[in-house]
């Protein structure tokens, strides 16, 4: 399909005005929000979990470290950080506020809350100062933002000299067997799975198309360079299912 030209953008398989995606993307997740995480274990039949542990294992989170998680919803990557390193402390920055409300509740039952700062924020114009943070983690969200490249700029912006960034995101099997299967999956299974359990369909469907949308590995890391990252390098999961991009501020 055709890139959207002047001031237009996609969102899922539709064409819309860049200003409206924010705010339809804002609905579907507070539509989604109170089933968000149950719907990712049965949509991932739980891989989603082996690939934020493949995460981890990669950060390799350490005490005194500061972490910014954005588009971190209900705290999920922020949890597993602080896990592995007690002695950080993480902030987890959001546009949705279901999505955070959601978040704390699970953190007071973890008993996390003491170490984690929560703020609605948009990824396009973080409200924190430059340099203020060691990690910066994006979690399947960057492909909901807007203009992906401003994301990747503010995450650079935020993050001290030294600094990293990564994310993890859908990205495109190199298997044209597999993409196809995926394919069928994503869009006849997905969708009916989000009418089932959230009564809605129409928010699944729009997120499978997204992946659809989002740049393969090569072309995403290209734009995280152009943000400024240097050493950038990609790990493919699931036979390119999903992806681990990191770069550094240097």
């Amino acid at each position: 399909m055709a890139e959207p030209a002047g001031n237009a953008t996609h969102f899922g398989n539709e064409t819309i005005p860049e200003s409206e995606k924010a705010g339809r993307v804002q609905d579907v997740f507070t539509s989604v929000a109170s089933k968000y995480d149950l719907m990712n274990d049965i949509m991932s039949a739980g891989v989603h979990r082996v690939w934020k542990a493949a995460m981890m294992d990669w950060l390799a989170p350490r005490d005194g470290q500061r972490l910014i998680d954005v588009a971190g919803g209900t705290g999920d990557i922020a949890f597993r950080f602080l896990k592995r390193a007690p002695g950080a402390g993480a902030t987890v920055c959001d546009r949705n506020g279901e999505m955070l409300a959601f978040g704390r509740r699970r953190a007071e039952a973890g008993r996390l809350a003491g170490r984690l700062d929560w703020a609605i924020g948009d990824a396009m114009a973080l409200p924190f100062g430059d340099g203020r943070f060691d990690v910066c983690t994006i979690s399947f969200g960057i492909r909901n933002v807007t203009r992906p490249e401003d994301a990747l700029g503010e995450a650079y912006r935020v993050l001290r000299t030294g600094g990293r960034l990564m994310v993890l995101e859908f990205s495109q099997p190199g298997n044209d067997g597999l993409r196809a299967l995926y394919d069928a999956y994503s869009f006849n299974v997905i969708p009916a799975m989000g009418g089932m359990v959230v009564r809605d369909r129409a928010s699944y469907r729009y997120l499978v198309e997204s992946i659809r949308r989002f740049p393969d590995q090569e072309s995403f890391a290209a734009m995280i360079r152009d943000a400024g990252f240097e050493q950038v390098k990609h790990r493919s999961l699931a036979m390119g299912v999903a992806a681990l991009h990191s770069g550094w501020k240097l």
